[in-house]
């Protein structure tokens, strides 16, 4: 982002790839987060002066404070709880993947440019976001499925981290620029299709998506206006028949979460039904 989409500013280590912030990564922060008071000069541990629970809660919450502080985005310290959990059960559980099928695939010289997959009708957690900016919205967007994820629902239970995290996104009729209305949406895991929790949150909705297809690229880095719009124009470049895809309307698919720093992402076409 020139304001990178929830990246640190400030040098801080990158978060874990393809996923939230571990212990390791805060341990390695704790200078530059200012919350080093169980580290001596040496860098090594000192007795705690708080449960373990409690400090590295805290540290959790401090990161993810400092980069929405970067992008004018409040974490309240409700946020503590949700962070923590996703950040436990990420280390001990594989994240399920959004089920597809492949059904071709665009290379050169061993790149591959894009690919055309068929996803099937399935039910989307989704909140409608409309920030200043881009990576406002998917940084208030992400906090609230957090919740979700985290108990904030019906069953009161911690449902899983799906991946991609979708992120729908509208362009001007001459494609120029992003409208600021998004659509963050997180795949019910598989085995809560048939009946979904239901969000605790008024603003985070259950949608059926009918049986898609689409193209996609992918990338890596930065995703916010400037980046997405890049994207767009280079996947209409590549593709053979762009006209037989949705004009003013994309998907920027997450697969890491917002506050890393070289996230994993792929630009989506949908293909005109």
């Amino acid at each position: 982002m020139q304001r990178e989409g929830c990246r640190m500013s400030g040098g801080l280590p990158e978060p874990a790839a393809a996923g939230m912030i571990t212990l390791d990564d805060l341990d390695n922060m704790a200078d530059d987060l200012g919350s080093d008071s169980a580290y001596n000069s040496n860098g090594s541990t000192e007795e705690k002066l708080e449960p373990m629970e409690d400090a590295e809660q805290d540290r959790l919450l401090n990161y993810w404070q400092t980069v929405g502080r970067g992008h004018e985005v409040e974490v309240p310290n409700e946020m503590a709880e949700p962070i923590q959990q996703l950040t436990r059960n990420s280390r001990s559980e594989e994240r399920q993947r959004v089920p597809y099928l492949l059904l071709s695939c665009k290379e050169k010289c061993g790149e591959v440019l894009y690919e055309k997959r068929q996803y099937g009708k399935a039910k989307w957690a989704c909140i409608k976001v409309h920030e200043e900016r881009y990576e406002q919205s998917i940084c208030v967007g992400f906090m609230k499925i957090m919740r979700y994820i985290c108990e904030q629902n019906s069953s009161g239970s911690f449902l899983g981290m799906t991946i991609p995290i979708l992120t729908t996104v509208h362009t001007d009729e001459a494609r120029t620029g992003l409208l600021r209305s998004v659509t963050l949406a997180y795949y019910i895991p598989t085995h809560l299709q048939d009946d979904p929790p239901q969000p605790a949150d008024q603003d985070v909705v259950i949608e059926e998506w009918p049986p898609t297809m689409v193209f996609t690229r992918a990338f890596t880095g930065a995703t916010n206006e400037e980046s997405i719009m890049h994207e767009i124009s280079l996947l209409a470049e590549l593709l053979e028949s762009p006209d037989l895809c949705v004009q003013d309307t994309f998907i920027v698919a997450g697969y890491t979460n917002p506050a890393a720093a070289n996230r994993q992402n792929e630009i989506w076409f949908l293909q005109r039904s």
